[in-house]
């Protein structure tokens, strides 16, 4: 072990919530309890704007059995913000820092978050202040460089798989077209986990749309309408962030569409291109029953939904986090490998600056040819990541009874 550098930890929770990223925060405070050169650990609500704001609480003080209570909890229990910080920014945060002694700051986020730990770990440095700075991964998006996979993707790609199943068996009885929107602005990781639902070879869905394949109207509406003439039906989906072949999104190519604060167009929390790919189909194929669905935010945090076996990784890559600052003395950015073959995962410290504001996209061994589905490649890489105890469904296998003829 290095030598000892004594201080307090601070740790904060950024961006959007999943189901398992309260288990990365206990796991560092519990972890970080360890080590008796610790004088304090404090957690900063809403992210980095509570480290501005210096609105701190003291989770020394918290005991074992509720903090274990609370990393079963999905969303983020010290809340969160969707601040992007600037340099002037982080150099206020780490002023904060200074005063209150931290030597040790664990920012548990995605890929803004370890761009905001990289630029104060910068600012450390150029003060010439000992502080460790680790980031520790989370995203439903999956987007995350240098990692298989990221805390928070596994629950909620249980969650969209499941919904799709029972899609399905809905879709079955009274025949139609389903459309369902999956979150997903560049990687298309998490609508690709509705392959998950397929049973039966019939079975949707049976088209699967990802950024990282153009986008084509008239050709969405030829897949659609041979599905339908094939099956009598036709469940599909979507990522929210499917764009035409410039780079437009698709959505405003249907409909004008504002911008959020960050100059981005709003593809979230609004059912519009859900309406507008019906309406589409509706108009211009004369099927009868189309209906649409957008998953919005029920796909982060669905309290019946988590995988355990991604509970288990959050826990890990924060108490990783903690060794790695604390046995190590080094900054940078837990990552999760997945070495082994069939399955398996080991964590590694990877520099901040190899994931700070970087995007993985889905292989293109991960999408069939014609891009509008997924391959067997992708199956066999999702499937362990949603859990154990998977649901599953069953269909009537009685044979039919010949008809009286009069």
């Amino acid at each position: 072990m290095v030598e000892t550098l004594p201080g307090k930890v601070l740790v904060a929770q950024g961006g959007g919530p999943t189901a398992v990223i309260n288990q990365s925060l206990v796991g560092v405070v519990l972890e970080a309890r360890k080590f008796p050169h610790i004088s304090r650990i404090y957690g900063a609500l809403h992210g980095v704007r509570g480290i501005v704001d210096e609105d701190f609480i003291d989770l020394s003080r918290e005991t074992s059995h509720n903090l274990e209570l609370v990393a079963q909890t999905p969303s983020s229990a010290l809340l969160s913000t969707r601040d992007k910080p600037d340099t002037d920014y982080c150099q206020k945060m780490f002023e904060v820092m200074k005063r209150h002694d931290v030597r040790y700051f664990f920012y548990i986020g995605g890929n803004d978050s370890s761009d905001t730990v990289r630029i104060v770990n910068e600012a450390a440095e150029a003060a010439n202040y000992q502080l460790r700075c680790i980031h520790i991964p989370k995203t439903i998006d999956n987007d995350l460089v240098e990692n298989d996979h990221t805390p928070g993707f596994g629950s909620a790609a249980r969650f969209v798989a499941s919904a799709f199943q029972g899609v399905n068996l809905d879709n079955r009885a009274l025949q139609g077209v389903y459309i369902g929107i999956v979150m997903g602005r560049h990687a298309g990781f998490l609508t690709a986990s509705s392959c998950l639902a397929r049973k039966y070879v019939d079975e949707g869905p049976h088209l699967i749309y990802v950024p990282e394949r153009h986008f084509d109207t008239e050709r969405f509406l030829a897949d659609v309408d041979d599905c339908y003439s094939r099956f009598g039906r036709c469940i599909v989906a979507v990522s929210e962030g499917i764009s035409d072949k410039d780079g437009n999104p698709i959505i405003t190519k249907l409909k004008d569409m504002g911008a959020d604060a960050h100059g981005n167009v709003q593809l979230s929390g609004t059912g519009a291109l859900g309406d507008l790919l019906m309406d589409h189909v509706k108009s211009n194929l004369k099927i009868p029953r189309v209906r649409a669905d957008t998953f919005g935010y029920l796909q982060r945090c669905f309290v019946g939904c988590v995988s355990d076996r991604d509970q288990r990784e959050a826990r890990e890559v924060g108490e990783k986090a903690v060794q790695y600052a604390m046995w190590d003395d080094v900054d940078g950015s837990v990552v999760i490998r997945r070495p082994v073959l069939n399955y398996g995962v080991d964590y590694e410290l990877v520099p901040l600056e190899n994931v700070a504001g970087k995007t993985k996209h889905m292989a293109d061994e991960y999408i069939n040819e014609e891009g509008n589905g997924v391959t067997e490649a992708f199956h066999a890489y999702v499937r362990p990541l949603v859990g154990s105890g998977f649901p599953t469904h069953y269909r009537l296998r009685a044979p039919k009874v010949d008809a009286v003829r009069f």
